[in-house]
């Protein structure tokens, strides 16, 4: 299977780009984060076609999920204007994958019945598309033996159960019911519509983000990394199928879904992370921006500011990059360099164990931290380069991935 997605004329890569989703909406509160849902299936590319159960349209009305998609919205199975009413199951057959968010307690019990009453039950009956369920219902209600027992049996059949969170509830009861967050949904979509792709049955780790080496309880030595490179090669590897472990420096940024993420603060940790997960992994791509120095010592309490200046004794960090091994291991460093960085990373490549390497100039537009674009240059252990335009990160994404799986045994 090829990877999904491509990269749109404004450089934007689009990961759901040409695929069709049904997403399915009950009657719950919750119905105002599928209007959000569909808004972010959307914007990654897909075709979405909504299907409303009757008491879904008591929460949100077709209006707005047809504004959303700008596709005709489903109520019912005699609707004249519905794929539904010329052919049952034309919905169904043409998914590429049935998300049902939020799925009430009812509607988990008529699925996993397999009741075909609505225009929901019929489409789920029909398709042959992978299903993903994100629950949504009150306290005590999910943990009840026969919604459990209903669950259990729509994961026996092969359907995916996305949450739920636990939480403040409509109720103002706190407890488990709550439907996961639509960004998780999308990554766990993504995940499902690529788990047959080309890294299919590897493990790829991925390590991201900044590391912070303290000072003091309050102050740390960091750099600019956002960690959105290495989010990017994360969700592009779970997207192609990949067993994906990310370990990550402190990030604005939220766990992609369907990926492990181990967090790691300073050097250390991210060592002690890294190296075990690399140990059966089959690729390692190291984009985080690891600490180069840290202080010669830390403070138990926070240093006053005393005097007007302030001296700070640094060593420098051991590049425990080459220690990462394993017998089917290959890894890919990454570069970050300001001024000619394919050049200045010729040196790094070979003894990192790499390969090959990743490098960007930071101090270029549109390439630096926190941008949502990068231009890189990839460089071998002959010290080859091959310069790349600049492109969106989950482009560079696919294309570092691209390259990794020619060395992959």
């Amino acid at each position: 299977m090829e990877k999904s997605g491509t990269a749109q004329g404004n450089g934007r890569f689009l990961p759901l780009n040409g695929k069709k989703i049904v997403l399915g909406v009950c009657g719950s509160i919750a119905a105002y984060k599928a209007a959000h849902l569909a808004s972010k299936l959307v914007q990654s590319g897909a075709q979405v076609d909504v299907i409303l159960t009757a008491s879904a349209e008591q929460f949100v009305g077709k209006a707005t999920f047809s504004a959303l998609t700008h596709r005709p919205v489903t109520t019912s199975l005699w609707e004249a204007n519905s794929p539904l009413a010329i052919d049952h199951v034309s919905l169904a057959l043409d998914a590429d994958c049935v998300v049902v968010a939020p799925a009430t307690a009812n509607t988990i019990a008529k699925l996993a019945l397999g009741l075909s009453d609505d225009a929901l039950g019929a489409t789920v009956l029909a398709t042959s598309a992978p299903l993903v369920v994100a629950p949504a219902m009150d306290a005590n209600m999910f943990e009840h033996p026969a919604v459990q027992t209903n669950v259990r049996t729509l994961r026996e059949r092969g359907a995916v159960m996305v949450g739920p969170g636990e939480g403040r509830l409509a109720s103002g009861l706190t407890g488990k019911g709550r439907m996961e967050e639509p960004v998780n949904i999308v990554g766990i979509v993504r995940q499902v519509i690529g788990k047959n792709g080309d890294y299919a049955g590897r493990k790829v780790v991925v390590s991201a983000g900044g590391t912070q080496e303290p000072i003091d309880p309050v102050r740390v030595i960091t750099n600019r990394s956002s960690g959105k490179m290495g989010y990017a090669i994360a969700e592009a590897a779970r997207d192609r199928g990949a067993e994906v472990v990310l370990v990550s420096g402190p990030t604005a940024l939220a766990n992609p879904g369907g990926v492990r993420v181990i967090p790691a603060q300073t050097v250390n940790e991210m060592r002690d992370a890294v190296l075990p997960e690399s140990a059966d992994a089959d690729l390692l791509v190291m984009a985080a921006a690891i600490s180069d120095f840290s202080p010669a010592s830390v403070a138990s309490e926070k240093i006053k500011k005393s005097s007007g200046s302030m001296s700070i004794e640094l060593v420098k960090n051991e590049d425990w990059m080459p220690l990462a091994t394993g017998p089917k291991l290959v890894k890919v460093s990454f570069a970050a360099e300001t001024g000619d960085a394919a050049n200045k990373a010729r040196s790094k490549v070979a003894s990192k164990g790499a390969v090959f390497s990743v490098a960007n100039d930071v101090s270029e537009a549109g390439s630096g931290f926190g941008t949502d674009t990068n231009r890189v240059g990839f460089v071998d252990a002959a010290g080859n380069i091959e310069q790349m335009p600049l492109m969106d990160k989950l482009a560079v994404a696919h294309a570092i991935l691209d390259r990794a799986l020619k060395h992959l045994k």
